[in-house]
């Protein structure tokens, strides 16, 4: 459990930035992981008071605020309408209902897991996060950089008419992930991510859905006390071809 100095319930963004430039501060987003750690903060920034709660849809994109809960991700109309049942699938092994309505977007996305079931989902979208100083920049440039003091405002996913199916592997339901696979498909191009390998998710596209499994062994892939390198190679094309199937039927 972690322990703070001070709390702020912050007003403005700018106020917020002042106060995360101090190394010894944090966001606190849900509190779901954070509370894991043991950690000593100094100022423990929340971020609830600036309407970053919220989903907002127009013509071209869906902009999910960093403090949507997955809960509102897994039962959202909008996200629903534009991606079928890919954000509840996504999300509806993430540990139980009363987790999900407090564990973050922005958490989940900033924290840049290696585990991350949101991370592995959302680089097979056209996403973009949006960062108080950064402004907007690729999802998957994001998850490459080291963590800095920047905040992520939201996530902002293109409605582009791409169709995509999200897998996992568990050892139970509730567990974290042996191995994460998000499948997208739009016009003559295929997306296939993985994530949990156990390194965080990595992407590779191709114009033959032939080949996905062949690229699927490509990845790299390590062991840790959930399942060996060799599992998860395996793993990797079985649920490569269950993503396509899957995602063939949607299509149809």
């Amino acid at each position: 459990m972690y322990t703070a100095s001070n709390y702020v319930l912050v007003q403005s963004l700018d106020q917020a930035l002042e106060l995360n430039r101090k190394r010894s501060s944090a966001i606190i987003g849900g509190g779901c992981w954070l509370r894991l750690g043991r950690k000593r903060i100094g100022t423990l920034i929340d971020l609830s008071a600036l309407g970053l709660d919220k989903i907002q849809e127009n013509e071209e994109e869906i902009s999910l605020g960093a403090m949507v809960t997955l809960r509102q991700m897994e039962t959202s109309k909008e996200l629903e309408a534009a991606f079928g049942p890919f954000f509840a699938d996504m999300v509806r092994h993430i540990v139980g209902v009363q987790f999900r309505n407090c564990a973050t977007l922005g958490g989940s996305v900033a924290a840049r897991f290696g585990f991350s079931d949101i991370l592995t989902g959302l680089m097979a979208l056209d996403c973009q996060v949006e960062l108080a100083q950064k402004g907007r920049m690729p999802l998957e440039e994001y998850a490459r950089l080291a963590p800095d003091r920047d905040i992520l405002t939201a996530v902002v996913v293109k409605k582009d008419g791409r169709k995509a199916v999200y897998q996992s592997a568990r050892n139970i339901s509730t567990d974290l992930p042996v191995l994460t696979c998000a499948l997208s498909h739009k016009g003559d191009l295929w997306r296939l991510v993985f994530g949990a390998r156990p390194g965080k998710a990595e992407a590779v596209e191709t114009g033959d859905p032939g080949s996905l499994e062949k690229l699927a062994g490509e990845f790299s892939f390590g062991g840790n006390m959930r399942g060996s390198e060799e599992y998860r190679r395996h793993l990797a094309g079985v649920l490569t071809r269950r993503a396509l199937e899957q995602l063939r039927r949607e299509e149809e």
